[in-house]
């Protein structure tokens, strides 16, 4: 099978904001994953695991999402201000029960932003919280000038506000944001996004709480009365093979479980596609981005973990659901602005798993690490038929074209050719091959599922031939002459 891929007429751009990602205040994702405290014997800066955050570095991490997911209509951000020991506890009812002393908030939320170098995300609380309250932790953080919030951060400690480029009004208000309809959220969303100032001279793009999988009629609702109103409106997709009640093993499952969830990761397009159509009613220029900030698989806790951690091992079976959606994401890069997979580490489909001082990359993380070199680039369209478990996307950035290659069968290799109109040279050629479907990454083998160098293609001076193995995402870097 030939794919003419066409590089002489660039795509529209692949946001790198699609390569975002979400930290809950759930389970160890936070505390112990991302933040162990000055005074740990992991190593760390002010806080921040030093290993957790050069790995995350390294995937070119540009957005993260905080502080939740459900815990963002419980969080109260002034108890998570000024000094360690006078912060008020609160009881996490979502996620496990378990009473937080907020020692992580939101002065560390932006220190850890910062060591990152990636842009803020924060979510807002709705649903218990008030227009007051969001007003002024938007003026906490952003308030260059005097005014009571600004000078209340300077007292805890920060001269110069933060920069904010995201902020999300309220979070799954059908359901634990607030069990809201449709309309009535649409009506609070009108309210509480006119008190997100604009104190600096950043505009802040403001996301509306979106759809929950196919609830069209949210969209609608939400469009209809407020799209003017908004720069985002979020959506959310979690990959469970047997549904919700029946979530199944992340590691012990069938060759049909493996096959159900890597289609129900495709479902992803037809959501974003039918959810766009109605976006497009009212935005045909599709300056209202939608912002996928939770997908990912969700499958049982591991047994012996408490069930409200969702603490979940990543098999290459994830690595699939990665990559597949991923390469829906850049088909839809012109409605489709930024993506957050759930969640950053420790948490459902986690890029790093941390025991004490140990770490590991998931076979998830290094899919990230595979597409990295798609952020900012403009998508490279094709024209020819693919095998039925076979994906690809394809991308251009100056002389630069990244091509990457999903083949989800558990057993049958593909033989797949690629004419450019130009000429190019393969600069490098990489990729994860599974061996067994449930092949993961834990503590005592950190490498069993990681990036390898791929050879088994031949180039011509018309195309790029490749025998794809079962269970692959392969990344090929080519120079464009």
């Amino acid at each position: 099978m030939t794919i003419q891929l066409v590089t002489k007429k660039a795509g529209p751009a692949i946001s790198k904001y699609i390569y975002g990602h979400f930290a809950e205040h759930l389970g160890r994702c936070i505390y112990e994953g991302l933040y162990v405290g000055k005074d740990s014997e992991i190593p760390n800066v002010n806080g921040m695991r030093t290993d957790v955050v050069e790995a995350l570095k390294n995937i070119k991490i540009p957005v993260l999402r905080w502080p939740g997911g459900c815990f963002a209509d419980e969080y109260h951000w002034k108890d998570g201000i000024g000094a360690k020991e006078n912060r008020k506890m609160m009881v996490n009812t979502h996620w496990g029960g378990v009473t937080e002393d907020n020692s992580f908030g939101t002065h560390e939320f932006f220190e850890l932003v910062r060591q990152l170098g990636c842009e803020a995300y924060v979510n807002g609380n709705v649903g218990s919280g008030t227009v007051q309250e969001m007003q002024e932790w938007v003026e906490y953080i952003t308030m260059g000038g005097i005014s009571p919030m600004a000078e209340e951060r300077r007292k805890n400690g920060q001269e110069e506000p933060w920069k904010m480029k995201f902020f999300g009004v309220g979070n799954e208000n059908w359901g634990c944001g607030g069990n809201m309809r449709a309309e009535y959220y649409a009506d609070e969303y009108r309210r509480y996004q006119t008190y997100v100032r604009q104190y600096g001279d950043e505009k802040i793009y403001k996301i509306a709480g979106g759809a929950n999988v196919d609830d069209y009629h949210w969209t609608e609702t939400l469009m209809k009365n407020a799209h003017w109103m908004m720069d985002g409106l979020s959506l959310h997709y979690y990959v469970h093979p047997h549904g919700w009640e029946e979530k199944g093993s992340a590691t012990d499952f069938t060759e049909e479980d493996w096959y159900l969830t890597c289609d129900k990761a495709a479902y992803m397009d037809e959501l974003v596609t039918r959810h766009g159509t109605i976006m497009d009613k009212y935005d045909p220029e599709k300056r209202i981005g939608m912002i996928v900030d939770e997908w990912g698989t969700w499958f049982t806790a591991e047994p012996g973990t408490n069930p409200g951690f969702l603490y979940q091992q990543n098999t290459i079976r994830d690595a699939m659901v990665a990559a597949i959606t991923l390469n829906i994401f850049h088909k839809h890069a012109d409605r489709v602005h930024m993506a957050n997979i759930a969640q950053t580490v420790n948490v459902l489909q986690a890029m790093i798993l941390t025991d004490g001082a140990k770490m590991v990359k998931t076979p998830s993380y290094h899919v990230f690490d595979l597409y990295k070199d798609h952020q900012d680039a403009n998508r490279v369209d094709g024209f020819g038929d693919m095998p039925e478990h076979v994906t690809y996307t394809a991308s251009q950035k100056d002389n630069s074209l990244t091509l990457s290659l999903t083949n989800f069968d558990l057993k049958e290799t593909a033989e797949l050719a690629f004419a450019l109109d130009q000429g190019a040279k393969v600069v490098s050629a990489r990729g994860l091959v599974g061996t067994e479907m449930n092949a993961y990454n834990d503590f005592d083998h950190p490498e069993t599922v990681t990036i390898q160098e791929f050879a088994d293609f031949k180039q011509t001076a018309e195309s790029l031939q490749v025998s794809l193995p079962p269970m692959s995402v392969i990344t090929f870097k080519l120079e464009l002459v």
